[in-house]
């Protein structure tokens, strides 16, 4: 059998504001049920994985900042919006953001149309929201990036 799977470097922000929330992005995709998400995306050509979390974070957020060191890496296979099967290396990185503004102008046409709204969540909304949470641990990651507790 062959792996039809296409290899999908991805770098992801755990993003913090100061009162300890997470943001999360709710996607409302047109072929399976709504869910949440961190920032993040897809590492372009010729990138690196930090040079990716910057730009990711500036477009999904308006914020630009230093993404740091990465904090931890997984690998996951899933459908990515567009309906390409992928096995992703994500590597994730911890932003601390000075305030709770967040200025979504920058998305593109497909953000736009899938990431209906976004908030910020305490570790206790997280372990309690009823949609799906991606990654399904974010609160274990949490506790174990930033001391949060649920």
């Amino acid at each position: 059998m062959t792996d039809t799977r296409t290899a999908r470097p991805a770098s992801r922000i755990l993003l913090i504001d100061p009162a300890g929330r997470a943001l999360l992005f709710r996607f409302d995709p047109d072929d399976r049920p709504p869910f949440w998400c961190t920032p993040g995306g897809a590492v372009d050509p010729g990138e690196s994985y930090y040079q990716a979390a910057r730009r990711e974070l500036l477009e999904e957020t308006g914020i630009d900042a230093d993404p740091g060191e990465e904090i931890a890496r997984r690998q996951i296979e899933f459908v990515t919006l567009e309906g390409v099967p992928v096995t992703a290396d994500e590597r994730w990185f911890l932003v601390r953001a000075g305030d709770a503004a967040i200025d979504t102008a920058r998305h593109t046409e497909l953000e736009q149309r899938v990431m209906t709204r976004w908030r910020w969540f305490t570790p206790d909304e997280i372990a309690a929201h009823p949609e799906r949470i991606y990654p399904e641990d974010l609160v274990a990651l949490l506790k174990a990036t930033t001391g949060a507790t649920a």
